[in-house]
């Protein structure tokens, strides 16, 4: 049995952000396992496993130095035809624009209305720890009399 809480590690595959404000609340994000999960000295689910989250906040860098901001949720592996429930978020925020906003209002007080923060970007390849969101049987094929185990799967 895998349980509950139990460290996956994933990556993302693309690049998300708020540059041109093209991202959505929603919007599917892919990723994959980087190592791959073990019981008893045997993959369980392996490494490339494809795994999938959403995007559940997006803040587009607005005025008065305002910065972007992304947060998406992992949702869930697909490993041996079975979905497994996976808790998780992460984020990222550009860099707010307040400095420049101070400067700009001391001297023009319009002037800090036009002043932006930075888009907030996740490059693929960004690493994300989630966690088994629900205890998964695990079956290991009978092994021949005085050989290892066969094969471990889900036994959903």
């Amino acid at each position: 049995m895998l349980h509950a809480g139990l460290p996956v590690q994933l990556e993302t595959r693309d690049e998300l952000t708020t540059e041109h404000k093209a991202l959505k609340v929603g919007q599917q994000v892919e990723m994959q396992v980087i190592q791959p999960v073990l019981l008893n000295s045997q993959v369980v689910i392996a490494a490339g496993t494809r795994a999938l989250g959403e995007v559940t906040t997006v803040r587009n860098k607005g005025m008065w130095g305002k910065s972007g901001g992304i947060t998406v949720k992992v949702l869930y592996i697909e490993a041996n035809g079975h979905q497994i429930r996976l808790n998780g978020t992460f984020n990222e925020h550009g860099s707010t624009g307040t400095a420049g906003v101070i400067g700009a209002v001391a001297f023009l007080p319009v002037a800090g209305f036009f002043v932006t923060g930075t888009s907030a970007k996740i490059a693929p390849g960004t690493h994300v720890t989630a966690f088994l969101a629900e205890d998964v049987p695990v079956q290991f094929a009978q092994a021949a009399p005085g050989g290892p185990a066969g094969p471990a799967t889900l036994a959903k």
